[in-house]
């Protein structure tokens, strides 16, 4: 096939011998894209699974801290866990000694309710304040005390 150029003719390269580029590669780089695309959509959603994951255990980190912060201050620390944990998790408070502990166990599907769950666990300690009764029902430490 000849190519027409202003004021003179060209023509159009061809392969050298023995090499086969017209004949052997039609439709190669629709089969590549159709081997690489599922790829590279497993991987968008693993992705936004990792990022959901990762706000999940956030929040479940702010509610136990709420939660301990709460129960230390001799307020109820479920209610002010759940207030802010991520939906469906569940809240548990418990005062040992000087020191109130929530944990806030979540467990969401972040890439479909088809697919298996995580579990995110997350833990937050506090100090019972001051004055505030602790689980024998007797105040806690006075301020300024130490051991």
């Amino acid at each position: 096939m000849t190519l027409r150029r202003p004021g003179r003719w060209a023509i159009r390269p061809t392969a050298p011998p023995g090499c086969r580029w017209d004949e052997g590669d039609a439709g190669s780089t629709t089969a590549e894209l159709a081997v690489g695309l599922p790829g590279l959509v497993l991987l968008t959603f693993a992705g936004i699974g990792a990022v959901s994951a990762v706000l999940t255990q956030l929040q479940c980190v702010d509610a136990a801290r709420e939660a301990a912060r709460a129960a230390a201050r001799g307020e109820s620390g479920v209610v002010a866990g759940d207030r802010v944990a991520p939906p469906g998790s569940t809240v548990v408070v418990e005062i040992e000694g000087d020191v109130a502990r929530a944990t806030v166990r979540a467990r969401p599907h972040p890439l479909g309710r088809r697919l298996p769950a995580i579990t995110i666990t997350a833990t937050a300690v506090a100090a019972l304040e001051p004055g505030e009764p602790g689980p024998s029902g007797r105040p806690g430490p006075a301020r300024g005390a130490g051991p």
